[in-house]
């Protein structure tokens, strides 16, 4: 559709103008800082930052319902840049103009009902978001795309050249980076720091066939990350991991996406996220908080930060239930199947700290709330998941025993209803499905198959009486021996029974 065929009063709209002014505000000392140089933490005091627009208070000159008007239009263009996150531009870079815009085909995933065998199981009627429909297969694109189209924008508009995008990862922070960097290959090259053996092949398999630099450490993520935040501060580098506010900003996308999947009516949902270095929890609170603002929702939905119990820092400082007696403290991590959440010290712990507060203020204490569960729960639920219409990931899985245990335990409503994040894709993970199936788990995974879950490929072996294709190359008559043999034996595996409903001769 094209912006002239809108009506009248939604044509100024449809193409976004840039505006605003954007800058980092510390969460420690408050300080503002201007956006023309990179920022990852507070130059005064070294806290994290968060990117505001200070001329904020514009927006909501629009009513909230023309906002959704807005938005549901735009959704009908067939302009490229408009197609992705940046349907939202307002709220996420309106300094950004359209042109510089990276588009890759992210956001817009979709959100799949569960069927009744999975609400049943779960205890509540869920959905799952399946993100790893982005172009990288993990949620990590919406960030991504705003940070490089950020990078875009330097590039085009300040004569900023030859940059290196540099992150630390569990594997889908690596794919999604080297990704848009090789989009922008001109001015743009990747490099990517990875805890030796802690990631997939077809994790590490992403940023080597982008073309990334891939540099493998003994450790674990959190080793990763302090060495690309030192070379971050020494070393001219854009440094690409949660730390980047400008990741924070697109991955806001994925709350606006849930209130317009829904019309705008939020309130009875209780969106489910893992924790990993907490940027994907910020940035869901942030964005719900900015919708509400603009009185784009009316009520600001439930959320449940899940952590497994080998990775649970945001976990245990929640348990204490007195603000002032809180302590962080970093977890030493042991191993995990969700990957991506297998981080000890998450460098957004300072921002979701200030959400968090801000979030229970206006919609109540039990607003926000963080479950912890166990690596068997993460599997298990994953399986189930996929067993039943879903391309769930080990952090789908993970969403997926935590809203279960959250129902069990009676810290959600089982009349409200789930969206689950399902991170990434199922065959980024396969090696852990691999593992479940061949009872192969290493000991400090504590995982233990369940015989209702396990699968293997059942084997067709051909006696010497029976011609055999891949020896020999068969004839017409022999070729027919050979189907009529195979197909009585899988008539048997898979207990067929013969057309008229007679059973197969035996």
């Amino acid at each position: 559709m094209k912006p002239d065929q809108f009506p009248s009063e939604m044509q100024p709209y449809a193409i976004p103008k840039t505006g605003g002014e954007y800058l980092y505000r510390c969460l420690g000392c408050e300080r503002r800082f201007g956006i023309e140089d990179l920022l990852y933490t507070c130059p005064e005091c070294g806290s994290v930052l968060l990117i505001e627009d200070s001329r904020w208070e514009r927006l909501k000159d629009i009513p909230g319902s023309k906002w959704r008007s807005i938005f549901d239009y735009r959704a009908m263009l067939n302009i490229p840049a408009l197609k992705g996150i940046y349907r939202f531009h307002e709220l996420i870079g309106s300094i950004i103009p359209l042109d510089d815009i990276v588009f890759l085909g992210e956001g817009h995933t979709p959100v799949v009902c569960a069927n009744q065998a999975m609400n049943d199981w779960a205890g509540i009627d869920f959905y799952f978001k399946n993100d790893g429909q982005n172009p990288s297969a993990s949620f990590k694109d919406r960030g991504m795309a705003s940070a490089f189209s950020y990078l875009n924008y330097l590039i085009n508009k300040r004569g900023v050249r030859n940059i290196l995008a540099i992150c630390a990862s569990t594997g889908d922070t690596s794919a999604s980076a080297a990704l848009y960097a090789s989009y922008l290959s001109g001015n743009i090259k990747s490099a990517v720091i990875l805890p030796r053996g802690k990631i997939t092949p077809q994790q590490l398999g992403q940023p080597l066939g982008s073309g990334a630099k891939v540099i493998e450490i003994p450790g674990v993520f959190d080793d990763c990350m302090k060495i690309v935040e030192y070379l971050s501060e020494n070393f001219s580098v854009a440094l690409m991991n949660s730390k980047n506010a400008w990741r924070i900003l697109g991955q806001e996308s994925y709350s606006y996406e849930i209130s317009q999947a829904f019309d705008y009516e939020v309130g009875h949902l209780t969106v489910v996220v893992p924790i990993g270095n907490a940027g994907n929890i910020t940035a869901v609170m942030a964005g719900f908080l900015k919708m509400h603002d603009l009185r784009i929702i009316d009520s600001l939905p439930h959320i449940i930060g899940v952590q497994s119990e080998h990775a649970n820092p945001v976990y245990l400082y929640y348990l204490e239930p007195k603000e002032a007696a809180r302590r962080f403290r970093p977890v030493t991590v042991r191993p995990s199947v969700a990957q991506a959440a297998m981080i000890g010290n998450p460098v957004s712990m300072p921002r979701v700290i200030k959400l968090v507060e801000q979030y229970r203020k206006i919609a109540g204490e039990g607003s926000i709330r963080i479950v912890e569960i166990s690596e068997q729960e993460i599997m298990d639920s994953m399986l189930f998941a996929n067993r039943n219409g879903h391309i769930a990931c080990t952090q789908g899985g993970e969403c997926l025993a935590g809203i279960r245990k959250a129902v069990a335990e009676k810290k959600v409503d089982r009349n409200r209803r789930a969206v689950l994040d399902a991170t990434a894709h199922a065959l980024k993970f396969a090696v852990f499905q691999d593992k479940y199936f061949l009872d192969s788990f290493e000991p400090e995974y504590e995982v233990s198959p369940r015989a209702e879950l396990r699968n293997s490929p059942f084997s067709l072996d051909l006696p010497e009486s029976v011609p055999n294709p891949a020896s020999q190359r068969l004839g017409p008559e022999q070729f027919q021996e050979f189907v009529k043999y195979a197909s009585s034996i899988i008539a048997d595996v898979l207990d067929l029974e013969q057309r008229g409903g007679t059973r197969k001769p035996q």
